[in-house]
Order: structure tokens, then sequence, then C-alpha cells
């Protein structure tokens, strides 16, 4: 069976919706189109989040990593797997408005039971360290193996998108619609983004 690897955006989880409509509609419920969904909630810190990821996806090797927002930073850094970067946010520790010191609440239901998290200045310099160095090392196989899907109502992709072109040239693709992914979005944009430029599926 196939695996595909969903990351999820900031104070969000595995238990997203994105990631349950993928699971019911798409991947586990189709004969077809059978691929198992692996969706870790992942860590706020990135000195703990990069190396349980990377980690995690040198064992269950997956056939395609998608992010979406944060979730699309950590998926550009999983190199030698097909990727997909769904408004990738490269710069989260000058996101201010988004990764601020303080208490947060979770967007969605965590594995743990947590309803809050904390973000302290460590947290961001942890970000800002680690996207100082998110693009090292990068060769033709990983630049042909990594697509980026921006809408084009983005404010946080049109940012972004440069920076994405620069180290991915040509493997940007923009579609309709805003920052987070809907069912609407999953069915006319990314599910056949996903059947038409990866040749596993």
């Amino acid at each position: 069976m196939k695996k595909i690897l969903y990351l999820h955006g900031f104070a969000s989880s595995g238990s997203s919706g994105t990631v349950s409509l993928l699971r019911r509609e798409y991947f586990e419920r189709r004969a077809r189109d059978k691929a198992a969904v692996i969706a870790p909630d992942i860590p706020v810190d990135p000195a703990e989040a990069l190396p349980m990821l990377k980690k995690l996806a040198a064992e269950e090797k997956p056939d395609l990593a998608i992010g979406t927002s944060m979730g699309a930073m950590y998926v550009q850094q999983l190199r030698g797997i097909e990727r997909i970067c769904i408004n990738p946010c490269f710069a989260l520790s000058r996101a201010y408005s988004i990764l601020s010191v303080g208490r947060h609440k979770w967007l969605n239901e965590r594995r743990d039971g947590a309803r809050d998290f904390q973000v302290t200045k460590e947290t961001v310099a942890h970000f800002a360290e680690m996207e100082s160095h998110q693009f090292d090392g990068l060769n033709d196989d990983d630049r042909s193996r990594c697509f980026g899907l921006f809408g084009d109502a983005d404010p946080i992709g049109k940012e972004n998108r440069p920076v994405f072109a620069m180290h991915y040239p040509g493997m940007d693709h923009s579609f309709e619609g805003g920052h987070r992914m809907n069912a609407d979005l999953v069915a006319k944009v990314l599910f056949p983004f996903i059947k038409t430029f990866i040749p596993q599926f």
C-alpha cells in the first residue's frame, strides 16, 4: 500500500479536517487509490519537530509528502521523496501575527489531549535558526521532486512564492483560492494535481 505523509500548519494537528477528508474521500475508502495517510501532531519547537519528522519519513518511507503553510516548510526539507508544498510559510519566525510569544490554543484536537501551548523567545529563535538552513543541500533530484501550490488570494503565498521559485525553478503552480485548504480545493485542486504530477498515483 502506498503511503502519504501529511504535515499540518501552525497550531493545528494530525486530526485536521483536511486529513480526515483525504482519508475518508480519497485514499482510504477508494480501492483504486488505496494509500495510508500518516499525519503526526507536529511539536511546537522546530528543534524537536524537524528531527522527529525526518526520522518518521525515514522509517515510513512515504510515496508522497504534503504540507500546508508551516507543514509545507517542513515538507520541503524531507528530501528524496515526492513533495507538495501548499502555501508554504518559509519565515514563520518573522510572522509575528502567527508566531507570537505567549500561550495559544490548538485549533484541532491533539493526541495528547493538550488544549493550548506555549511559544517562547527560544521557540522563535529556533525557527529563525532552522529557517536559515532550510534550503541547504538541495540537488537537482530534490528540485525535480518538489512542487509548490500557491493560492492567488493568499498573502502568505504571494510573499513566499518567489523564495520557492528561486530554489525550485519552474515547480510552482497557481490555484484559485486562499491560504487554507477546504473540501472544494482538495477536490478541484489537490487531488487532481496529485493524479497528474505524481507518477506513483
